[in-house]
């Protein structure tokens, strides 16, 4: 069979313009694997790029969707030691919101028995996100003092934990409304800040002695007060800008206070540097979950066909962790 079908879009647009239609089906290359999907991991990435602000890599099928659990039909050459039949879950650069979708042989990850299909899909963006720039980039250790914005959603939900497991000093978050404060207390944040009820979350953290590394989703809107927050030395790590893209800057704060900012976006990194990050999701997260010691944060599960009420849930910022498509 050379079809498949797959989650396609009549243009850049909002929830109308999907639609469950026809496409080839892809083949694997050299050290790729084709995978029949059973559950897709939902991010907000994907919203920005249906709506045409991110578009997909050169090369990248427009498909939607990051991450993927499901089972290996075909298997590409030089691709190790995985086979025909294997349950594996992984991150990819698009197209998971299809029937079959390729994956890096070199980003797969066994399936534990002990996780379902939607359970596995909803770890990789999340914890690889949260990995990256936590530990590889803002230089997360012992003692550190952390803020996450965005603490209920699902890169925020692994943060938070990571910021724990990882030892912090302290773990602030971010959120909007009670029960997404609560939920980040609940994964261990010392304290959970409700941006409707308290804005001027910089003067509330500065109070408190300040923070020295920031995971920051908004942008132009919280720079000003991310700045405030920091301590010496401290770093600002930028992963999303839902609250703008242009902002006026103190240098002078900067300068003073020895900050740093740091832009960063997973999807585009080669698989070289995605390959650490897989091996973090296997040799440390995935024994955390399995002990315990973490917590899986799957809000709601949608059949593939319920698609456009996914993305609105999540435009309607109702998650509380990951959201996830099922196949039937």
């Amino acid at each position: 069979m050379n079809t498949m079908h797959g989650w396609q879009q009549t243009g850049p647009g909002g929830t109308d313009t999907l639609f469950w239609g026809e496409l080839p089906r892809p083949r694997p290359g050299r050290g790729e694997l084709l995978v029949r999907v059973k559950a897709a991991g939902i991010n907000r990435a994907d919203i920005v790029q249906r709506e045409g602000r991110y578009p997909a890599p050169a090369g990248v099928t427009p498909v939607l969707g990051l991450e993927v659990a499901g089972e290996v039909v075909e298997v590409g050459e030089g691709a190790g030691t995985w086979q025909v039949g294997d349950a594996v879950f992984g991150l990819v650069a698009g197209g998971a919101y299809a029937e079959y979708v390729l994956l890096e042989a070199e980003l797969a990850l066994a399936k534990p028995e002990s996780l379902d299909w939607a359970e596995a899909a909803s770890l990789p963006e999340a914890w690889m996100t949260a990995w990256l720039n936590l530990v590889v980039l803002g230089g997360l250790t012992a003692g550190t003092r952390l803020l996450i914005h965005a603490g209920a959603s699902g890169v925020g939900a692994a943060a938070i934990q990571l910021g724990r497991l990882f030892g912090a000093e302290a773990v602030y978050a971010t959120a909007g409304g009670p029960h997404k404060t609560d939920f980040c207390r609940q994964l261990g944040a010392t304290l959970a800040l409700d941006y409707r009820t308290e804005p001027d979350f910089g003067a509330r953290l500065k109070a408190l002695g300040g923070v020295d590394l920031i995971l920051d989703p908004v942008g132009a809107d919280y720079l000003e007060r991310n700045l405030s927050a920091l301590r010496p030395d401290g770093r600002l790590v930028l992963i999303g800008l839902m609250g703008g893209a242009n902002s006026t800057i103190s240098l002078g704060t900067m300068l003073v206070k020895r900050l740093s900012l740091l832009g960063s976006t997973l999807r585009a990194l080669p698989v070289e540097r995605k390959m650490p990050l897989a091996q973090a999701l296997r040799e440390r997260v995935l024994p955390w979950l399995l002990a315990g010691q973490a917590r899986l944060t799957i809000d709601r599960r949608f059949g593939f066909g319920e698609l456009a009420a996914a993305h609105r849930y999540m435009e309607d910022n109702a998650n509380l962790g990951k959201l996830v498509l099922v196949a039937p």
